[in-house]
């Protein structure tokens, strides 16, 4: 019972807050998709394959879908970040190039695209922020935040999916200078700013929360968790992060986007950055941390929760990691298991998605609080590189991307 009033709760918050809202990782990017009626169990080579669609681009970030169109970003020429849209029938409808790529390092697109009231919002590898219309393909407005903003990225490029909270598209863009800018979503003008704490744009995307009807926004630059009233930017609280990053690997990699729930903030990184509970004041303008995990350091896969319980890959290494489950009220570590190696995973109709990173293997599990219980499993065998992109669900269909390749499967009963 609570497990199916807590997924009546996100489905309500869903139809008021973003019925016109499509972005990363699902509802309020917690990584639960709201989808029912779906397979509880696959065939043994996986689900029905409905659609592959080639030359999206190199890129690890995930697709989204609105009025029947599939969009993503992708690099298909040099330094170049590209979005796309395709439709049902793997026919490319429109690509727009909108801003610089990151070159430094693991050159491939980062941003999710985001879709509300008919524009598209998306972020280059180099913190150009830009609005496109869905249908025509047409740049509306674009402005080079980090560099108007005297911002800094962290060392390894800007992994942004931008936020749209209203008529504001909010943006994180560190440095000295500012924390976070707000433009107007459908002029590109700059709406407010708020004041730098210290600290670069770090790679975890910022996420809304409605606390007892306030809406705050949860940012994360390399240095500090911070809470921001949604309406003004005034800056309400912040956490230090990395007093916790004590190794020499993986300072300032704050990666995932926050969990919210039951008036909680759950926050995890890589790098044996434990995970972190904190509770929020009534009022919202004060947090307090209420637990740390060592066992749950998600590297950069995201965590759910269900029936509450979180799940997630943990990191031994960059190139290694296993699942575990962790009591959201406890922080007491439920199991810790191997699972050929650490990925990313969602969450729909009370079951759970593994995309495991280094092979491909694409796992349906049941969540339990006892052990990993894989019912399903198959072998992702397109595309290139590393499997990092996260996995999305939208009606009925599964959604895995690898590299310069979009699969499009059946999960629906």
């Amino acid at each position: 019972m609570k497990s199916s009033l807590t997924l009546i709760a996100i489905f309500v918050a869903f139809n008021l807050f973003g019925q016109d809202l499509i972005e990363f990782r699902g509802v309020d990017r917690s990584g639960y998709y709201p989808d029912t009626g779906l397979l509880k169990q696959w065939p043994k080579t996986g689900p029905e394959l409905l659609l592959k669609i080639e030359g999206v681009g190199k890129g690890f970030s995930a697709p989204i879908v609105a009025n029947n169109t599939i969009y993503v970003t992708g690099i298909k020429e040099d330094s170049i970040d590209i979005l796309s849209a395709f439709n049902f029938k793997a026919e490319l409808l429109w690509d727009l190039p909108y801003g610089r790529s990151w070159t430094r390092s693991y050159i491939d697109s980062r941003s999710t695209p985001t879709y509300s009231d008919g524009n598209i919002y998306v972020s280059s590898g180099t913190g150009q922020l830009a609005c496109v219309g869905a249908q025509t393909g047409k740049l509306i407005w674009k402005v080079d935040a980090v560099q108007k903003y005297a911002g800094e990225i962290h060392r390894h490029g800007d992994a942004e999916a931008p936020l749209v909270v209203g008529d504001i598209v909010a943006y994180l863009v560190g440095g000295e200078e500012n924390t976070m800018v707000a433009f107007n979503k459908y002029t590109g003008e700059e709406v407010w700013k708020c004041k730098s704490l210290g600290g670069a744009k770090s790679y975890a995307s910022p996420s809304l929360i409605v606390h007892n009807g306030r809406k705050i926004i949860l940012a994360q630059t390399t240095d500090n968790l911070i809470g921001i009233e949604a309406e003004n930017g005034e800056i309400l609280w912040s956490y230090n992060l990395i007093q916790y990053h004590v190794k020499s690997q993986g300072v300032g990699g704050n990666t995932n986007p926050p969990l919210y729930h039951n008036g909680e903030i759950f926050v995890t990184s890589g790098y044996d950055h434990p995970g972190l509970m904190f509770s929020l004041s009534d009022d919202g303008n004060e947090i307090e941390l209420k637990w740390k995990n060592e066992t749950l350091d998600n590297h950069h896969g995201g965590v759910v929760v269900v029936d509450g319980n979180i799940y997630g890959a943990n990191w031994q290494h960059n190139s290694k990691g296993k699942w575990a489950s962790v009591n959201w009220e406890s922080g007491r570590t439920n199991w810790e298991t191997e699972f050929v190696n650490k990925g990313s995973i969602i969450t729909a109709d009370n079951m759970l998605y593994l995309y495991e990173e280094k092979r491909g293997n694409v796992a349906l599990a049941e969540p339990s609080a006892d052990e990993l219980k894989i019912v399903s499993s198959f072998t992702i065998e397109e595309g290139a590189g590393p499997h990092w992109a996260h996995p999305a669900i939208y009606n009925g269909k599964l959604f895995i991307r690898h590299g310069n390749v979009l699969m499009i499967y059946n999960i629906s009963e």
